[in-house]
Protein backbone atom coordinates (compact mmCIF):
# COMPACT_ATOMS: atom_id res chain seq x y z
CA UNK A 1 0.00 0.00 0.00
CA UNK A 2 1.20 3.70 -0.68
CA UNK A 3 0.62 6.53 0.93
CA UNK A 4 -0.41 9.46 -1.95
CA UNK A 5 0.75 13.02 -1.26
CA UNK A 6 -2.48 14.86 -3.10
CA UNK A 7 -1.08 16.37 -6.60
CA UNK A 8 -3.70 19.11 -6.82
CA UNK A 9 -2.77 20.86 -3.77
CA UNK A 10 -1.19 24.32 -3.51
CA UNK A 11 1.38 25.26 -1.24
CA UNK A 12 -0.82 27.85 0.51
CA UNK A 13 0.74 30.71 2.17
CA UNK A 14 -0.72 30.20 5.47
CA UNK A 15 1.77 31.63 7.63
CA UNK A 16 0.51 35.04 7.17
CA UNK A 17 -3.31 34.75 6.86
CA UNK A 18 -3.86 33.15 10.22
CA UNK A 19 -3.47 33.88 13.59
CA UNK A 20 -1.08 32.09 15.59
CA UNK A 21 -3.30 30.00 17.65
CA UNK A 22 -5.02 28.37 14.77
CA UNK A 23 -2.06 28.25 12.37
CA UNK A 24 -0.97 24.85 13.04
CA UNK A 25 -4.25 22.63 13.10
CA UNK A 26 -5.48 24.43 9.93
CA UNK A 27 -1.87 23.96 7.90
CA UNK A 28 -2.09 20.11 9.12
CA UNK A 29 -5.78 19.68 7.52
CA UNK A 30 -4.78 21.11 4.14
CA UNK A 31 -5.07 18.24 1.61
CA UNK A 32 -7.04 14.87 3.24
CA UNK A 33 -6.61 11.97 1.43
CA UNK A 34 -8.10 8.69 3.09
CA UNK A 35 -6.37 5.45 2.19
CA UNK A 36 -6.86 2.02 4.12
CA UNK A 37 -6.97 3.88 7.39
CA UNK A 38 -3.96 6.14 6.39
CA UNK A 39 -5.19 9.63 6.83
CA UNK A 40 -2.59 12.39 5.44
CA UNK A 41 -2.93 15.58 5.33
CA UNK A 42 -0.24 18.04 3.07
CA UNK A 43 0.15 21.86 2.75
CA UNK A 44 3.27 24.00 1.96
CA UNK A 45 3.97 27.70 2.32
CA UNK A 46 4.64 29.65 -1.13
CA UNK A 47 6.25 31.94 1.15
CA UNK A 48 8.45 29.15 2.45
CA UNK A 49 8.89 28.02 -1.11
CA UNK A 50 10.65 31.04 -2.74
CA UNK A 51 12.11 31.92 0.67
CA UNK A 52 15.17 28.64 0.71
CA UNK A 53 15.40 29.64 -3.16
CA UNK A 54 18.37 32.25 -1.53
CA UNK A 55 20.33 32.50 1.32
CA UNK A 56 19.80 35.86 1.38
CA UNK A 57 16.41 36.19 0.43
CA UNK A 58 14.15 38.38 3.07
CA UNK A 59 11.43 35.50 2.33
CA UNK A 60 13.37 33.61 4.36
CA UNK A 61 13.96 35.52 7.12
CA UNK A 62 9.87 36.25 7.17
CA UNK A 63 9.31 32.22 7.14
CA UNK A 64 11.51 32.05 10.05
CA UNK A 65 10.81 34.56 12.06
CA UNK A 66 7.22 33.33 11.38
CA UNK A 67 7.71 29.58 12.65
CA UNK A 68 9.57 31.16 15.74
CA UNK A 69 6.95 33.01 16.80
CA UNK A 70 4.59 30.25 16.32
CA UNK A 71 6.71 27.84 18.10
CA UNK A 72 8.57 29.75 20.27
CA UNK A 73 11.81 28.68 22.15
CA UNK A 74 10.03 27.36 25.11
CA UNK A 75 12.54 25.12 26.47
CA UNK A 76 11.98 21.55 26.81
CA UNK A 77 14.25 18.62 28.77
CA UNK A 78 15.65 16.00 26.55
CA UNK A 79 16.51 12.06 27.83
CA UNK A 80 19.57 13.13 28.58
CA UNK A 81 18.93 15.82 31.11
CA UNK A 82 19.31 18.38 28.20
CA UNK A 83 17.45 21.61 27.68
CA UNK A 84 16.17 21.84 24.21
CA UNK A 85 14.58 24.82 22.38
CA UNK A 86 11.68 23.87 20.87
CA UNK A 87 12.22 25.85 17.17
CA UNK A 88 15.88 26.56 17.70
CA UNK A 89 17.03 23.38 18.67
CA UNK A 90 14.58 20.79 17.75
CA UNK A 91 12.70 22.08 14.56
CA UNK A 92 15.14 24.91 12.90
CA UNK A 93 15.98 23.78 8.76
CA UNK A 94 14.99 20.19 10.15
CA UNK A 95 13.11 17.54 8.78
CA UNK A 96 11.16 16.35 12.12
CA UNK A 97 8.79 13.10 12.98
CA UNK A 98 6.83 14.32 15.83
CA UNK A 99 4.68 12.25 17.93
CA UNK A 100 3.17 12.45 21.91
CA UNK A 101 3.53 9.60 23.97
CA UNK A 102 3.85 8.27 27.80
CA UNK A 103 6.21 6.15 29.28
CA UNK A 104 3.97 4.31 31.55
CA UNK A 105 1.53 3.41 28.17
CA UNK A 106 1.22 -0.24 27.65
CA UNK A 107 -0.86 -0.24 24.34
CA UNK A 108 -0.01 1.84 21.33
CA UNK A 109 3.07 4.00 22.67
CA UNK A 110 4.95 1.05 22.67
CA UNK A 111 3.16 -0.53 19.22
CA UNK A 112 3.94 2.92 17.84
CA UNK A 113 7.91 3.37 18.99
CA UNK A 114 8.53 0.38 17.05
CA UNK A 115 7.46 1.72 14.00
CA UNK A 116 9.44 5.05 14.53
CA UNK A 117 12.82 2.20 15.54
CA UNK A 118 12.24 1.38 11.78
CA UNK A 119 12.12 4.83 10.42
CA UNK A 120 15.25 5.50 12.09
CA UNK A 121 16.73 2.59 10.94
CA UNK A 122 15.84 3.56 7.55
CA UNK A 123 17.43 6.64 8.17
CA UNK A 124 21.03 5.64 8.77
CA UNK A 125 23.43 8.48 9.32
CA UNK A 126 20.45 11.46 8.06
CA UNK A 127 19.30 10.95 12.22
CA UNK A 128 20.85 14.03 13.95
CA UNK A 129 21.91 15.91 10.73
CA UNK A 130 18.92 16.16 8.55
CA UNK A 131 16.34 14.64 10.49
CA UNK A 132 14.90 14.67 13.92
CA UNK A 133 12.51 12.53 15.41
CA UNK A 134 10.94 13.98 18.38
CA UNK A 135 8.48 12.32 21.37
CA UNK A 136 6.78 14.35 23.55
CA UNK A 137 5.38 12.99 27.06
CA UNK A 138 1.80 13.86 27.51
CA UNK A 139 2.43 13.10 31.17
CA UNK A 140 5.59 15.19 32.12
CA UNK A 141 5.17 14.71 35.52
CA UNK A 142 5.69 11.35 35.77
CA UNK A 143 8.13 11.33 32.59
CA UNK A 144 11.50 12.40 33.94
CA UNK A 145 14.75 12.55 31.77
CA UNK A 146 15.55 9.17 33.54
CA UNK A 147 12.34 7.27 32.83
CA UNK A 148 12.45 8.59 29.11
CA UNK A 149 16.37 7.49 28.66
CA UNK A 150 14.87 4.12 29.95
CA UNK A 151 12.05 4.10 27.57
CA UNK A 152 14.52 5.50 24.69
CA UNK A 153 16.87 2.47 25.40
CA UNK A 154 14.14 0.06 24.80
CA UNK A 155 13.72 1.11 21.01
CA UNK A 156 17.39 1.22 20.31
CA UNK A 157 17.10 5.61 20.16
CA UNK A 158 19.63 6.92 18.31
CA UNK A 159 21.15 10.62 18.16
CA UNK A 160 18.39 12.66 16.74
CA UNK A 161 15.70 10.79 18.15
CA UNK A 162 14.52 13.47 21.48
CA UNK A 163 12.32 12.49 24.36
CA UNK A 164 10.98 15.06 25.81
CA UNK A 165 9.54 16.49 28.96
CA UNK A 166 9.65 19.71 30.87
CA UNK A 167 7.55 21.91 33.18
CA UNK A 168 3.82 21.14 32.67
CA UNK A 169 3.10 24.75 31.51
CA UNK A 170 6.01 24.14 28.88
CA UNK A 171 4.88 20.80 27.61
CA UNK A 172 1.61 21.65 27.27
CA UNK A 173 2.23 24.79 25.43
CA UNK A 174 4.11 22.43 22.92
CA UNK A 175 1.81 20.18 22.51
CA UNK A 176 -1.01 23.00 21.94
CA UNK A 177 0.86 24.50 19.16
CA UNK A 178 1.56 21.02 17.67
CA UNK A 179 -2.27 20.07 18.34
CA UNK A 180 -2.25 17.16 19.89
CA UNK A 181 -2.83 18.63 23.79
CA UNK A 182 -5.09 15.91 25.70
CA UNK A 183 -6.71 16.76 28.89
CA UNK A 184 -6.27 12.99 30.07
CA UNK A 185 -2.68 10.81 28.69
CA UNK A 186 -4.79 8.24 27.81
CA UNK A 187 -6.34 10.11 24.91
CA UNK A 188 -3.30 10.96 23.43
CA UNK A 189 -3.30 10.83 19.94
CA UNK A 190 -1.81 8.48 17.96
CA UNK A 191 -1.16 10.75 14.94
CA UNK A 192 2.22 11.06 13.73
CA UNK A 193 3.18 14.70 12.21
CA UNK A 194 5.79 15.11 9.52
CA UNK A 195 7.32 18.21 8.28
CA UNK A 196 10.06 19.70 6.45
CA UNK A 197 10.90 23.16 7.53
CA UNK A 198 13.06 23.96 5.23
CA UNK A 199 10.28 23.62 2.56
CA UNK A 200 7.10 24.41 4.35
CA UNK A 201 5.36 20.53 3.73
CA UNK A 202 3.68 19.20 6.46
CA UNK A 203 2.02 16.07 6.71
CA UNK A 204 -0.15 14.31 9.09
CA UNK A 205 -0.48 10.21 8.92
CA UNK A 206 -2.17 7.61 11.17
CA UNK A 207 0.95 6.11 13.66
CA UNK A 208 -0.71 2.57 13.56
CA UNK A 209 -0.33 2.31 10.22
CA UNK A 210 2.08 -0.49 8.59
CA UNK A 211 5.77 0.29 9.21
CA UNK A 212 6.81 0.25 5.46
CA UNK A 213 3.62 2.84 4.83
CA UNK A 214 5.36 5.63 7.46
CA UNK A 215 8.77 5.03 6.00
CA UNK A 216 7.29 6.00 2.59
CA UNK A 217 5.86 8.79 4.04
CA UNK A 218 8.76 10.13 5.70
CA UNK A 219 11.21 9.83 2.83
CA UNK A 220 8.48 11.38 0.59
CA UNK A 221 8.71 14.76 3.47
CA UNK A 222 12.54 13.90 3.87
CA UNK A 223 13.13 14.31 -0.28
CA UNK A 224 10.32 16.92 -0.51
CA UNK A 225 12.15 19.96 -3.00
CA UNK A 226 9.89 22.41 -2.02
CA UNK A 227 8.09 22.70 -5.84
CA UNK A 228 4.79 23.98 -6.23
CA UNK A 229 2.31 20.58 -7.58
CA UNK A 230 1.47 21.30 -11.34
Amino acid sequence: MTIHYEPGARRTNLLTILPPEHFFSLLLRGCLSILTGVFLWSVTSQQAVAGWQAKDNPARSENEDALRNYFTDVSLINQNGQPMKVYSDLLKDKVVIINSFFTTCVSVCPMMARSIAKIQERLGDRLGKDVHIISISVDPETDTPPRLKEFADRFNARPGWYFLTGKKQDVEFTLRKLGQYVEAKDDHTTVIIMGNVRTGLWKKVMGMAAAEDLIKAAEGVLNDKGEDPK
